[in-house]
C-alpha cells in the first residue's frame, strides 16, 4: 500500500468522499480526531458504515488501552468480521494480545508512539500472526523524545522499518504530515522516509495523496536499472539461488535480484492507478 487516508469517525458525511479519493487504505479515527462527547455516535457510525460497504481495505483506529472508551470500541468492532484495528499507543506484545483476546477475528496495525514502544518494535511486530503492520505515531513520539525536527526521528523510523522487515511484514507506511497545504514539506519528509525504507504514507486530507504517490514512485533510472538487471538474469537462464555471473561479467546476488523485483512490482502498482 502506498497511501492511507484518515477520516474522523464523527463525520459520516466524509466517509464516502474518503473512499472516492482513491487511497489504498481508509482509516476511520475514533481516537484523537473525535471529541469526547462524540465518541459513542462516531463508533456507531463507523461500524455501521463498514458493515454496509465493501470498498477495499479499511481500518478503525480505536481508543487506547486503559481509556474510558476502549471496551465499548472493542465490543462494537467484534460485530465486524475480520475487522482491521489500528491500535494506538502500543508499548508491548501484551497490548496487542489483550485486544485480540477480545476480538479474536481482528487483524492489528500496531501504532507505536513512545520510546518504550520503539525499543520493543520487533517484539510488537511478532506478537501474533494477526499483526499485519506496525506504524509510528510521530506527534507523541516527537514530544516524548524532545525533538522538534524530523531529523530527530531518523533512528526511530529506521528501527521501525528494520523491525517490520525482520518480522516478515514488509515495508511500513510513514506517519501523517500535519501541515495540509505544505506540499514541499510533505514531499521532502516523504523522500526522507523513502531513503529509510518506508513505502507509502498516511494522509489527513485527500489533496496530500498525489504528492505521497509521487514521492514514493521509483525514479526512471531506478526502474530502468531494475528492469535491465532482471532481463539479464532471465537471459542468462541460471538459478537465482546464489551469486549469478552474467555474460557481461557482473556478479549479482539474490538480494540484488530481490530488490529489483520489489522496484518493478511497486512501479506496476503505481502504473495501474492511471490505467
Amino acid at each position: 500500500m502506498l497511501t492511507g487516508l484518515y477520516v474522523p469517525a464523527n463525520r459520516p458525511d466524509r466517509f464516502a468522499k474518503a473512499v472516492a479519493a482513491g487511497p489504498d487504505l481508509v482509516v476511520f479515527d475514533l481516537e484523537d480526531a473525535v471529541p469526547v462527547d462524540d465518541k459513542a455516535d462516531a463508533r456507531g457510525w463507523a461500524v455501521a458504515w463498514i458493515a454496509a460497504n465493501a470498498h477495499g481495505p479499511v481500518e478503525i483506529r480505536i481508543n487506547a488501552l486503559g481509556s474510558p472508551w476502549i471496551e465499548d470500541d472493542l465490543a462494537a468492532i467484534s460485530s465486524v468480521p475480520n475487522a482491521r484495528i489500528r491500535l494506538p499507543k502500543v508499548e508491548s506484545a501484551d497490548d496487542v494480545r489483550a485486544v485480540l483476546e477480545k476480538v479474536p477475528s481482528a487483524r492489528i496495525t500496531a501504532l507505536i508512539e513512545s520510546p518504550l514502544g520503539v525499543e520493543r518494535a520487533f517484539e510488537i511486530a511478532t506478537a501474533d500472526p494477526r499483526v499485519i503492520a506496525v506504524a509510528l505515531g510521530e506527534a507523541d513520539l516527537s514530544s516524548a523524545l524532545g525533538v522538534d525536527d524530523t531529523a530527530g526521528l531518523a533512528w526511530s523510523r529506521g528501527r521501525l522499518v528494520s523491525a517490520s522487515r525482520a518480522a516478515g511484514l514488509g515495508a511500513p507506511m510513514m506517519s501523517v504530515y500535519p501541515r495540509v497545504d505544505d506540499f514541499d514539506g510533505l514531499r521532502r519528509t516523504s523522500l526522507e522516509g523513502r531513503l529509510l525504507g518506508f513505502v507509502g504514507r498516511t494522509a489527513i486530507h485527500p489533496r496530500q495523496l498525489t504528492t505521497i504517490v509521487e514521492a514514493f514512485t521509483p525514479s526512471a533510472v531506478q526502474v530502468a536499472e531494475a528492469e535491465a538487471l532482471l532481463e539479464a538474469v532471465d537471459k542468462a537462464g541460471v538459478s537465482e539461488g546464489g551469486v549469478i555471473v552474467l555474460p557481461d561479467g557482473r556478479m549479482v546476488d539474490p538480494a540484488m535480484v530481490g530488490r529489483a523485483r520489489e522496484v518493478t512490482a511497486l512501479m506496476r502498482e503505481i502504473s495501474s492507478r492511471s490505467s
